[in-house]
């Protein structure tokens, strides 16, 4: 196949017929392709004499192999005529217009009558009438790269005349970098041959915009392929230079607005990004409701807008052209092209001296200086619409920048603007439900710690800063029977108003479950059913869900009882992170305990294990986010919480803000719940304790031992009441509880504490007692003089109490 130069396609097919051009050789070749015949046109073309030539293969004569075209019309015995490249004796490339026919002798033999036309030598010039017919910008070089001719489309485009400037190099009828750079871009092509592009932005003269250029240097070869000049093409790339300057903006428009779900800061980016590309000053107002999180009103058709000023950017520093103050209200009167951008939801393209615009500065004064002061000339207002809302308003402003803006800068700001507004209304939205679920939380978490002897507690709350919002992490302190105390700490899965509100009915849950003094492993198992059930309610009549299981509910939960009479703790766990415990004096540990199944996927059982805490141990209950970081993984977040737990603090709770100051980055990713108790202990002066056999005949024993250890403790105003109550408690558990030891326990504690214990697990209950029965009148008596009475099951029976207040 050969390859293809510039002389036109129409020599491809069959021979044309009419007058030739003039034959600078002639040949013939046989029907099997060797040359038959030379002349002297053929010896003086290329070089070879008869004798050298005359029996061999024409295609010895080819520097490059005939094209396909050709070789089928051979094949076919039809004429051909077209371009090839010949071989010169003394090696040199000639391309020609080669033309074949096919003849016939006397006797039938076939020949080929094969001719040879050079094209002629010099200078490639273009025709000046082809020259000044094409639609874009041309123009010729020589060697030394000065002007040689130009079409009228080049004359326009360099506001000059070729015959004025015939002769010089680009760069000294077109002074300045650019063309310096063009001037010397074409040496390189005019030296290594190679086609070279430009691209620049320039105003032509008498146009008041700059144009977008693309510059085609391309060389000029005669027909040896020599390099005799350089032309470059111009044309006019405007529209695309200003696409891809949209898409550029927008595309930093989409990385840099919206990197966060704060609408000040949303605001800000806009700004930010406007001022960076293609305006002087950018401000960005926003309805009052919209920047509380709430849904925005409507708009007045009439009097006077108030806009917040949430964010401002301008080229010069400090913003000294603003109207009003990031935080300010700007009013803006209805009959303003501002106000008209609001109400109608399109933006608009305004010059400083139209009458609206002069008319609304004479009414702002401050603006009115602002335009005059800093030659503000040219003005966009856009709206902030989202999901059909209005928003607020963002106002773009030039100074500085020579140009007005155009119709594509309206385009521009538009489509940047309509992005940022999508990002604050979703800030908006976000810090409404933030707001919601924050409050429902928080509503949820105790406010206090409630009164009780046991530990004493400090606890953090800390929402989630990322845009995962609030979750549903919490924390309890629930004073128990007999002076212990339960402390809770759980984790629900999932974020925002629905997350709270599931730790809200898990708190409960977990406080009724507490009232019925449940042990850890009960409890958490009950807390399990719950949430199960909770899970099969939500999944109830959504498509595609099972009917057993959602995947909507799941939550982990630490759940410890503390005895300070005993000094045990009880816990049980469940997929919740361990509990940090430090005794006095000693380093932090995790106890041994039992991770348990996460709650939510029932039939798991549930273990608890058991440790002594010495007065004063500290016991830290936690969620996953405190230990959890992208700065370290679990294992180090509990070292390093091990490592905090253990420095000294003034109070427990300097201890707290110690343990976030030192595990958590500026903005965690998860909502962090922390409860820290140091443990008390009630010593022999505040517990008493008699065991007493099982015969009635100890209930006045009893009565006595009770009256007379409250005198000792100070008590004695409360002896009659606590008398009744020893009195109806032992006598019952000599009646109902079937033989067996009893105890009786006094604690002195906040209140007044009264406990008989025996070996029946029957619970007792207030039932109503007619005229003539002769008992359940006991516990309704009881009931009546005492703040709050229940039972609770032990590993060997039950315990009955009752509390009364102390005098």
């Amino acid at each position: 196949m050969g390859r293809r130069t510039g002389h036109g396609e129409h020599g491809e097919g069959e021979e044309r017929h009419g007058p030739s051009p003039p034959a600078a050789a002639a040949v013939a070749a046989g029907d099997t392709g060797v040359l038959t015949a030379w002349g002297e046109d053929a010896r003086r073309l290329l070089g070879w004499s008869s004798d050298e030539v005359l029996g061999r293969p024409a295609v010895g004569l080819l520097a490059e192999p005939l094209p396909f075209a050709a070789l089928r019309r051979i094949a076919s015995g039809r004429s051909w005529a077209g371009p090839v490249v010949l071989r010169h004796r003394d090696g040199r490339r000639l391309p020609v217009r080669l033309g074949l026919r096919l003849l016939g002798d006397a006797s039938g033999t076939a020949h080929w009558a094969v001719t040879a036309t050079t094209t002629a030598p010099g200078r490639p010039e273009l025709d000046a009438r082809v020259l000044a017919q094409l639609p874009v910008a041309v123009a010729v070089y020589d060697r030394e790269v000065r002007l040689c001719t130009a079409n009228s489309a080049m004359e326009r485009l360099v506001g000059r005349r070729v015959a004025e400037v015939r002769g010089l190099r680009l760069r000294e009828f077109m002074p300045g970098a650019a063309f310096e750079e063009f001037d010397r871009v074409q040496e390189e092509v005019m030296k290594n041959g190679e086609t070279a592009r430009l691209e620049s932005l320039g105003r032509p003269p008498g146009d008041d915009r700059d144009h977008a250029y693309a510059m085609l240097v391309f060389p000029l070869r005669d027909g040896s392929g020599r390099v005799t000049g350089v032309s470059a093409a111009v044309y006019e790339t405007t529209e695309q230079f200003h696409a891809r300057r949209r898409l550029d903006i927008v595309n930093e428009a989409s990385t840099c607005i919206g990197t966060t779900l704060d609408i000040t800061r949303t605001a800000q980016e806009l700004a930010d990004v406007a001022v960076r590309r293609f305006a002087d000053m950018v401000s960005v107002d926003l309805l009052d409701s919209v920047v509380r999180g709430e849904e925005p009103g409507p708009l007045p058709a009439a009097g006077v807008l108030a806009l917040r000023r949430v964010a401002q950017q301008s080229v010069l520093p400090g913003c000294p052209e603003a109207a009003a103050q990031v935080g300010e209200l700007d009013a803006v009167p209805a009959y303003s092209p501002a106000a008209r951008a609001l109400v109608t939801g399109q933006g608009s393209l305004h010059r400083t001296h139209e009458p609206d615009i002069r008319r609304w500065t004479a009414y702002d004064l401050a603006r009115g200086r602002s335009v005059v002061d800093y030659g503000v000339h040219s003005l966009m207002f856009v709206p902030l619409c989202a999901r059909g809302t209005t928003l607020g308003l963002a106002i773009f402003i030039r100074h500085r920048t020579l140009d007005p803006f155009h119709a594509d800068d309206l385009l521009l700001a538009e489509e940047i603007t309509a992005r940022a507004a999508v990002c604050v209304d979703n800030a908006r939205r976000y810090s409404r439900e933030r707001s919601t679920a924050l409050t429902l939380q928080r509503s949820m978490l105790p406010r206090r710690s409630p009164r009780q002897a046991a530990v004493q507690v400090a606890s953090r709350y800390l929402p989630a800063g990322s845009r995962a919002g609030v979750g549903g992490d919490w924390f309890d302190v629930i004073p128990l029977s007999g002076a212990r105390v339960a402390l809770v700490v759980g984790d629900v899965v999932g974020h925002g108003v629905h997350a709270s509100a599931t730790m809200g009915r898990l708190r409960t849950a977990v406080r009724t479950l507490a009232d019925v003094d449940l042990a850890p492993d009960e409890l958490l198992t009950q807390l399990d059913d719950l949430v199960v059930r909770l899970d099969m309610e939500e999944g109830q009549g959504v498509a595609g869900v099972s009917e057993q299981f959602s995947g909507e509910v799941g939550a982990t939960c630490l759940y410890a009882v503390y005895d300070p009479v005993s000094r045990r703790c009880t816990m049980a766990r469940a997929g919740h992170p361990p509990p940090a415990v430090v005794l006095p004096g000693g380093r932090a540990e995790f106890p041994d305990l039992p991770a348990g199944p996460p709650l939510g996927l029932g039939g798991l059982p549930f273990e608890s294990a058991e440790l002594e805490l010495p007065e004063g141990s500290l016991l830290a209950l936690y969620t996953d986010g405190l230990i959890e970081s992208a700065g370290h993984d679990v294992d180090a977040g509990l070292a390093l919480l091990a490592r905090t737990l253990t420095r000294p603090a003034g109070s427990l709770e300097e201890l707290c803000d110690n343990v976030l100051y030192g595990l958590l980055p500026d903005r965690p990713g998860d909502d962090i719940a922390l409860l820290i108790a140091r443990t008390r202990a009630l010593g022999a002066h505040q517990v008493v304790t008699w065991e007493l056999p099982d015969d009635p005949v100890v209930v006045a024993d009893a009565r006595g031992a009770a009256a007379e250890q409250l005198r000792e403790w100070g008590l004695g105003e409360a002896a009659c009441i606590t008398e009744l109550v020893v009195s109806e408690l032992v006598t019952n558990a000599i009646r109902y509880a079937g033989g067996g030891p009893i105890q009786l326990r006094l604690i002195r504690d906040a209140t007044l504490i009264c406990e008989v214990s025996d070996t029946s697990s029957t619970a007792p209950h207030l039932r109503r007692a007619r005229i003539f029965d002769e008992g359940g009148r006991g516990l309704l008596l009881v009931a009546q003089l005492t703040q709050r009475w229940g039972s609770r099951q032990t590993p060997t029976g039950k315990t009955i109490w009752a509390e009364q207040a102390l005098p």
